[in-house]
């Protein structure tokens, strides 16, 4: 079955040409929001998450059209370390639990402006970035409050596709995707 064209206002497309940079939160946004925590014998649990591979594509393709990226986490995971190097994911910041300091370092060591910045979230802790950014995302199951301060919602749920989703708008809308698509590696 075919996925139905992807919605947007000519204001989002106006946004996503400017963006240099693309941000995400994780648990519920590159995962399905699931934290699997599987007891050990020892009395350690070991971490679970599931990461979608049309996600991890369009991240890579996204780094070879030369659209930086980066993730901004209130967690630590090396399941999430991994899936981030594999996906050519450049900023990686872990256990953050405000998330204003890791953007602001971001800003500063590329040297963008808010206007050059996408961040896809689904929770409280991802506002104050997303009122700050010129393009804010919210995945199609975020909570109300952040489907209320983005610009543009995904049509797939976090963990499905919907990093894909947006990859695929900022590249389009950029004038990108056609001329990269040829260049997917598996």
């Amino acid at each position: 079955m075919a996925r139905r064209s992807i919605k947007v206002s000519p204001d989002v497309r106006r946004r996503a040409a400017r963006i240099k940079l693309l941000l995400m939160d994780v648990d519920g946004t590159l995962t399905d929001g699931h934290v699997w925590l599987l007891s050990q014998p020892d009395g350690t649990a070991l971490e679970l998450k599931s990461f979608n591979a049309q996600d991890g594509q369009g991240l890579t393709l996204a780094a070879t059209a030369g659209l930086r990226t980066g993730v901004i986490t209130g967690r630590e995971s090396a399941a999430m370390r991994r899936r981030a190097k594999e996906s050519r994911i450049e900023f990686v910041y872990e256990g953050c639990a405000q998330k204003i300091p890791a953007y602001e370092d971001m800003l500063k060591k590329t040297g963008l402006n808010e206007g050059e910045v996408a961040y896809v979230g689904d929770d409280l802790p991802d506002l104050p970035v997303m009122r700050r950014v010129g393009l804010a995302i919210a995945v199609a199951n975020a909570v109300p409050e952040v489907i209320g301060a983005a610009h543009w919602v995904t049509p797939r749920r976090a963990g499905d596709g919907a990093v894909r989703d947006v990859v695929e708008l900022l590249l389009k809308s950029q004038g990108k995707w056609e001329s990269f698509i040829s260049q997917a590696r598996a």
